[in-house]
């Protein structure tokens, strides 16, 4: 591949040299001939000045509720623009359709022309959701003047982040290299042969506007005249920033499995950031990082440290108080700007919620708190209820903006509310009042003029205030959350992208197979069976796993995150049905991540061998927004060798652990959910087996005394006599286990160590309760 060839210092190969001559030269030695003809768009010198009927087919074959996204008309209401991501599925690309800017999606073919005609590649990379995206979008991706200096000058190159995450993870390490940080949209100035010269992420229009210093009209002029002017001076630059990224792209193996010492060290550094006053851990703006909480309710179970708890309970209960949390339809917004959870950034986002509807079920497991259980609850329901193809896969994310009365999207529209609206819908002035005052609906409000519902004090306080008691304002808040949720569906909500991924129907698969167990709601564990059954027929094509969903087309393959994600919610599916058609799954799944994507000395690159064409082969070593793939793999592994005595899944998974050794041991902060594989493998993790004596297990007990504890370092088998003598087997931990006085037994095996037949919840719990703690 030419840039690594580059980067290995054979710097006479002619794509990575470049000067003004030779630019000149291509571009008239090399016409080149794009496979889709270019649309009329400013800065392009067209002999036709028309629309290519392949544009116009493709408009014409947009869904009936299409609307183009642009503020560019023709007098008859069409679209005065159109570029190739016409033809592309993703919501987002389409968004970007209408804007007068020549998009290329991520092809050879744009590379190609970027290559033939002298020209660096502009990257912009976001995702529909996105608020600050839209803004970049409406202020220079809409300006004709902006749009005729890139089609003139660069080759334009659209990529949806949520579809493309090997291109995003790449791109955003040079970027975080460049500037300290990154985000979305993310902007990078690439050569032809993909080596990143410039990045950052939303740049505003023009010089001065948003207080900027150099606004992206400048920083185009700027990098297309290094360009021509010094070439090489540019594309050295380059090079040395791509050598930095193949150098990040895979981390430093360790020696051996860590020892519980990393997860000790870690538990300390996390609580040292902790926010006493409103939870979280850092300054604003804070995200809800589930994974440290995750990490914490485990270091807490193994070690006593009730600091550890704390931090947990504290932030599970600021963040449900607060705006960040969707007060009247449950779900959880993407970000809070501030320190108190207050004013969030409002996009919801699908992995957000699975993760955190883990979090308060393993906080209501922890602690027994009803609201805790309450908002887990809620959480899934609006997802069942708003985020649910028919056919039971789920969407991606909602946007932040909203659409408003004077034709602009405003954000955070659709979910505030001003002291008017609340009682134009509750005409009962006490329940009005009682709205107002537990959710700080006020006159001032406290975004933009407008009120984000959040709780400001207990409810038996306003209850006492105005002369109520709790249980009357109780049924009086129920109500009135009912009334103003119906009244706001009526108002023009935000864009849903409503993509299925893999990844994240994974996470959410686990969260309400989860939220079926711990909260006895069987209509939670048929969401689960649906979404799981979506994804293996639309997206598993035998072979292998597709990484998006839309309109009934798969795109891309799947990435480590899509197998890893998908394996820990069947797992997890197959816990609570005992339906072995998800265990099959899971193991079919596991083994094509085995072969496509695995590193010989441990761990999994982020995308599959045949698939490697970008700068590097990353492999993940960060828990972020989403936990790293690598992290999950981990705990799917030591699953799966407890759930089939099959040691070589022990040994892959200890080989991960030991590839980011040093990662978990100097910084083991970055990896939270890793640890949490590392303490399921320090620990003596748990084979539960429930041998129930009938042909069907009909009474399910004992197993929802197991379900509802918290135990995270454990597999459970629930089988019927007549099921042991096939299945042990195979699972050589079922051997001579059997119903003990015609009632479902328990046996719980530790090692190679199981416990007596267990007949009486009592004994169970007593059994369940034992702990090993960290040893060094």
């Amino acid at each position: 591949m030419r840039p690594f060839i580059c980067l290995l210092g054979v710097l006479v190969v002619l794509g990575c040299q470049s000067n003004q001559d030779s630019i000149q030269s291509k571009s008239e030695q090399v016409p080149f001939k794009p496979e889709v003809p270019d649309a009329p768009l400013p800065g392009l010198n067209l002999l036709k000045k028309t629309t290519p009927d392949i544009y116009q087919n493709a408009l014409r074959a947009t869904r009936p509720d299409y609307v183009p996204r642009t503020h560019h008309f023709n007098e008859d209401g069409s679209p005065k623009y159109v570029n190739r991501l016409i033809f592309q599925e993703s919501p987002y690309l389409r968004q970007h359709a209408h804007n007068p800017v020549n998009w290329y999606p991520w092809t050879e073919e744009a590379f190609e022309r970027a290559e033939a005609e002298g020209k660096l590649v502009f990257l912009s990379v976001g995702y529909s959701t996105c608020h600050w995206c839209h803004v970049m979008e409406r202020e220079s991706f809409e300006d004709e003047e902006i749009a005729a200096y890139i089609n003139e000058n660069y080759i334009a190159i659209k990529v949806d982040r949520e579809e493309r995450p090997d291109v995003d993870k790449i791109y955003m390490s040079a970027v975080q290299m460049l500037v300290g940080r990154g985000g979305w949209p993310m902007t990078v100035f690439m050569t032809f042969d993909k080596l990143p010269v410039f990045g950052g992420t939303y740049f505003p229009p023009r010089d001065g506007v948003r207080g900027s210093r150099q606004g992206f009209l400048s920083i185009l002029r700027e990098y297309r005249n290094r360009y021509l002017e010094s070439p090489s001076e540019l594309v050295a630059e380059a090079q040395e920033i791509a050598l930095q990224v193949v150098q990040k792209a895979s981390p430093r193996a360790g020696s051996d499995v860590p020892s519980s010492r990393a997860i000790t060290v870690t538990a300390a550094t996390v609580l040292s950031s902790f926010d006493k006053t409103h939870g979280g851990f850092g300054r604003a703006p804070k995200f809800p990082r589930s994974h440290n909480l995750e990490f914490l309710a485990r270091y807490y179970r193994r070690s006593g440290d009730s600091k550890a708890l704390k931090a947990m309970v504290t932030t599970l209960t600021k963040m449900a108080s607060g705006g960040m949390y969707d007060q009247l339809g449950g779900g959880f917004h993407r970000y809070s700007v501030d320190a108190k959870w207050l004013v969030p950034h409002f996009e919801k986002m699908l992995y957000d919620n699975a993760q955190l509807a883990v979090a308060y079920l393993e906080g209501f497991q922890l602690t027994g708190q009803s609201d805790f259980a309450r908002v887990a609850m809620e959480t899934l329901d609006y997802v069942a209820r708003e985020m649910t193809h028919p056919l039971g896969g789920f969407y991606s994310a909602t946007d932040a903006d909203s659409p408003a009365p004077n034709g602009h999207d405003e954000e955070g529209l659709f979910f505030t509310w001003t002291p008017q609206e609340v009682e134009e819908v509750l005409t009962n002035k006490t329940q009005s009042l009682l709205v107002k005052t537990f959710y700080g609906v006020t006159s001032r409000g406290n975004f933009e003029g407008r009120s984000i519902f959040h709780v400001t004090q207990p409810l038996d306080h306003v209850a006492r205030a105005l002369d109520l008691s709790t249980e009357e304002a109780m049924t009086l808040l129920h109500d009135a959350k009912r009334q103003l949720y119906q009244a706001r569906i009526k108002r023009q909500p935000p864009i849903l992208d409503d993509k299925v991924i893999s990844a994240w129907n994974g996470l959410m698969i686990s969260a309400f197979a989860k939220g079926s167990a711990v909260l006895e709601r069987d209509d939670y564990l048929e969401k689960a069976e649906k979404a799981a059954s979506f994804v293996m027929d639309k997206l598993w094509d035998g072979n292998r796993l597709g990484r998006a969903w839309h309109g009934d087309k798969v795109r891309y393959d799947g990435y480590l995150d899509d197998y890893a994600f998908m394996i820990a919610g069947l797992l997890d599916l197959y816990e609570v049905s005992q339906n072995k058609q998800w265990f099959d799954a899971a193991l079919t799944l596991q083994n094509v991540l085995d072969d496509r994507f695995s590193d010989v000395v441990g761990g999994y690159f982020f995308v599959a061998k045949e698939n490697d064409t970008l700068l590097a082969r990353d492999k993940p070593d960060y828990d972020g927004a989403i936990p790293a793939g690598n992290s999950v793999a981990v705990l799917n592994l030591m699953r799966m060798h407890l759930l089939t005595g099959d040691s070589r899944y022990e040994v892959l998974g200890r080989k991960v652990l030991t590839s980011f050794g040093q990662t978990l041991t100097r910084a083991g902060r970055a990896m939270p959910k890793m640890l949490t594989g590392l303490d399921f493998t320090t620990d003596e993790a748990l084979q539960i087996i429930v041998v129930s004596p009938k042909s069907r297990r009909v009474d399910q007990t004992m197993e929802k005394l197991i379900h509802q504890r918290f135990l995270p370092n454990r597999i459970i088998l629930a089988v019927t006599d007549e099921q042991i003598e096939k299945l042990s087997q195979s699972i050589t931990v079922l051997k001579d286990k059997k119903s003990v006085g015609s009632q479902p037994t328990v046996y719980v095996c530790r090692g190679t160590t199981c416990s007596l037949p267990i007949v009486d919840g009592a004994t169970l719990k007593s059994e369940l309760s034992k702990v090993t703690p960290y040893q060094f």
